[in-house]
C-alpha cells in the first residue's frame, strides 16, 4: 500500500485524522472518548505538542497539532497505539482498531489554522448529528468558546489571540468566527498533493524535500508529483495538432499526470490520448 510523505521540522502544524476499519467505530461510547481523551493529553505533555483543536466523532477524530520538536509520527504511534490497547482491553477485542497509517496534512499555521480549527469543530454540525457546536461535548468548541473550563492539553491562546488580547472579547469573537462558518466552503479544496496546505511560497521550503522523493512508488502520486505544473499550464500553448501530442506526452511522461485525467481535461477520447504518447514515444526513438 502507498505510504504517505511525511514532512516533520521544528514547528510544524497538521491537521492530523485517524479512521476505523472497514469504518467501523473507534468510541463505542463517552467513556471510550474520555480514555483517549487521557491519553492524548499524556501524549501532549510526554512529546512536548500543542493541541490547538479537536473533535472525536464515532468513527474517526480529527486533531489539529503543533510540534515544537519535529515528532509527529513517535507521538501518533503512541497515542494510537495505547489507545487500542485500552479499547482492546475494554471491550475484550483483539487486533487492530484504525484504519492503516493515520492522516497528516502539513499546514500553514499563519494562512490555514485558524480556518482549519473552525472546520474541525464544526464537523458534529455538517454531520447532522448536532444543530450548534456547542451541542457536542466531545470536541475542543465549548473550551475555547469559554463556556466550560480548558483542559489542560488544549492550547488556546494562539487562537484567541487572533481576535483580542482580552479574553472575554476574543471569546465572544471566536463564537461569531465559527457560527459563520458553518454554510462556508470547505478549507480542503486548495490542498496539493493530498499533503500540504498552504501558499505558493509555502510549498518552495519542501522543494527539495518533494523532488528527491518524487521517483519513489510506494508513495502515493498524488504526493510523488506535488510540484508538477497544472493540466491548464501545460496546455497552455496549443496552437497545433504536433503542439497538442507533444504537451499530451510531457504531462504523461515527465508529470505523470493520467491518461484518463488528461483526456478529461482535453474533452478528448482517452484512445486519443494514448495514440498520441504511442507517436510522440515512437518520433523520440
Amino acid at each position: 500500500m502507498a505510504r504517505p510523505i511525511r514532512i516533520e521540522y521544528p514547528g510544524a502544524v497538521y491537521h492530523v485524522t485517524a479512521r476505523g476499519n472497514a469504518r467501523d467505530k473507534i468510541f463505542s461510547d463517552d467513556q471510550d472518548r474520555e480514555h483517549f481523551l487521557a491519553v492524548l493529553g499524556a501524549v501532549i505533555k510526554r512529546y512536548n505538542w500543542l493541541c490547538h483543536a479537536y473533535c472525536l466523532m464515532d468513527n474517526h477524530y480529527h486533531l489539529m497539532i503543533e510540534t515544537p520538536d519535529a515528532n509527529l509520527s513517535i507521538g501518533m504511534r503512541q497515542l494510537n497505539g495505547v489507545y487500542t490497547q485500552k479499547y482492546n482491553r475494554r471491550h475484550s477485542k483483539p487486533g487492530h482498531i484504525f484504519q492503516g497509517r493515520f492522516k497528516a496534512i502539513l499546514v500553514q499555521k499563519e494562512n490555514y489554522l485558524l480556518e482549519l480549527c473552525r472546520y474541525v469543530v464544526l464537523n458534529p454540525v455538517r454531520a447532522k448529528i448536532v444543530e450548534k457546536p456547542e451541542a457536542w461535548r466531545w470536541s475542543s468548541y465549548c473550551a475555547t468558546a469559554g463556556i466550560i473550563r480548558t483542559p489542560a492539553y488544549l492550547s488556546t491562546d494562539w487562537i484567541l489571540g487572533l481576535f483580542s488580547s482580552k479574553k472575554e472579547t476574543a471569546q465572544k469573537e471566536y463564537r461569531l468566527f465559527i457560527r459563520e462558518g458553518i454554510h462556508r466552503a470547505s478549507p480542503w479544496d486548495e490542498l496539493q498533493g493530498q499533503v500540504i496546505l498552504g501558499e505558493e511560497g509555502f510549498f518552495e521550503e519542501f522543494k527539495n524535500l518533494l523532488d528527491d522523493k518524487s521517483h519513489v512508488t510506494e508513495i502515493p502520486r498524488p504526493q510523488r508529483y506535488l510540484r508538477r505544473p497544472s493540466l491548464e499550464k501545460i496546455f497552455k500553448e496549443q496552437k497545433t495538432k504536433t503542439q497538442r501530442n507533444e504537451n499530451i506526452y510531457h504531462a504523461h511522461i515527465a508529470h505523470g499526470y493520467l491518461l484518463k485525467e488528461i483526456a478529461d481535461y482535453l474533452k478528448i477520447h482517452y484512445t486519443t490520448v494514448s495514440k498520441a504518447i504511442a507517436r510522440e514515444t515512437e518520433g523520440r526513438k
